[in-house]
């Protein structure tokens, strides 16, 4: 028997309109700035594991629920979407996607409403060298790429190149390498299964895209990396950059992917524009595309639409260019019991209550 997941409700977040479809976030972390967007629109439930991840104070429930790899998470899921009549599903990590595509398309009814890419997508986008194959076979840009283990691969290739494992994310154990010596060297240094691509000068951008339940994109949004932090974006500026519009269109409908996502590209002044990572999630600038979009068009209000059964047409390039972001870290207090205190700190003086 499957046990329901411990949950625990926040009466100082009242849900903005409880005629709508709530939305189930998981792996919610320190994604406060997501969970608070959903929260104002509707109620909305954290299911983590941790009971320290702030972004769960922001919901109106949040529920601890098994780790992603025990056979009870999908389960207790479930159990969450059918009390609390969620309309939709969306993860906030990488590590759950491919779990979600699966419980949608092979679970037992009531299957689980998951907003994110076929399985197939999900475990392709999870491997790096997989997606690069994947945006290859599509005809879709992807700077050149090997696997180590053949020396004249790594003695044909355009040096610098990068060395990065094929799964992770936070750009975790990446290295520059420029020569094959020093690539030889860092496959060999880094505890886990490696890739090598051409390291892509010029600058670095993302586009943050929508895709209805259809797969179809509703917005690509382009922005610039003014400064990053642990790999994501912490500083940047929303642009309206045609090339890169259409290039996310044309990502998200040969992926058909549904729900969020965020490509990463450079422009490099030898080969043009480069993919380097699709990210089938929010991205960690989602402050971003949320302040460009026109009134009604934020990501989460679509979603919401989308979980209510509403068909949301696409408006792709539609939105506001030249809205700069910059990200900083804040903090909650927990009593004894875990339940925010509601004291925050004040610059100049001591903790108060609000």
């Amino acid at each position: 028997m499957t046990q329901n997941p411990v949950q625990h409700t926040n009466p100082d977040q009242p849900a903005a309109d409880r005629t709508s479809p709530a939305i189930l976030l998981t792996g919610a972390g320190k994604r406060y700035d997501i969970v608070s967007c959903f929260a104002r629109l509707t109620t909305t439930i954290v299911a983590d594991p941790s009971p320290l991840a702030p972004a769960q104070y922001a919901a109106q429930v949040r529920a601890s629920v098994p780790l992603i790899d025990d056979p009870g998470y999908v389960p207790a899921l479930q159990a969450l979407c059918e009390e609390h009549g969620v309309g939709a599903v969306l993860p906030l990590t990488d590590l759950d996607i491919e779990v979600l595509a699966h419980a949608r398309e092979n679970g037992s009814p009531p299957t689980l409403p998951a907003l994110v890419p076929s399985a197939e997508v999900a475990r392709a986008t999870y491997d790096k060298y997989e997606t690069h194959l994947l945006l290859e076979r599509l005809g879709l840009p992807s700077p050149p790429t090997v696997l180590p283990g053949r020396d004249e691969d790594l003695d044909a290739l355009h040096y610098p190149v990068m060395v990065k494992p094929r799964r992770g994310s936070g750009a975790r154990s990446i290295h520059l390498a420029h020569d094959a010596a020093q690539a030889r060297f860092f496959v060999d240094y880094v505890a886990e299964p490696t890739m090598i691509q051409r390291a892509m000068n010029g600058p670095e951008l993302s586009i943050d895209c929508l895709g209805d339940l259809e797969g179809r994109c509703l917005n690509a949004i382009p922005r610039t990396m003014l400064e990053s932090r642990g790999g994501e974006s912490i500083k940047g500026q929303v642009v309206h950059d045609g090339e890169l519009i259409e290039l996310g269109r044309r990502v998200m409908e040969a992926l058909r992917v549904r729900g969020p996502a965020t490509i990463q590209v450079f422009r490099d002044p030898d080969i043009g524009i480069g993919i380097t990572d699709v990210n089938t999630r929010f991205g960690g600038a989602f402050p971003a595309p949320a302040y460009a979009a026109l009134p009604g068009r934020s990501y989460p209000e679509l979603i919401v639409a989308l979980a209510a059964g509403e068909r949301v047409e696409p408006h792709v390039g539609e939105f506001r260019a030249g809205i700069t972001f910059t990200r900083y870290y804040w903090q909650l207090e927990l009593d004894e019991r875990l339940r925010p205190t509601g004291r925050e700190i004040v610059p100049g003086g001591p903790a108060a209550p609000r």
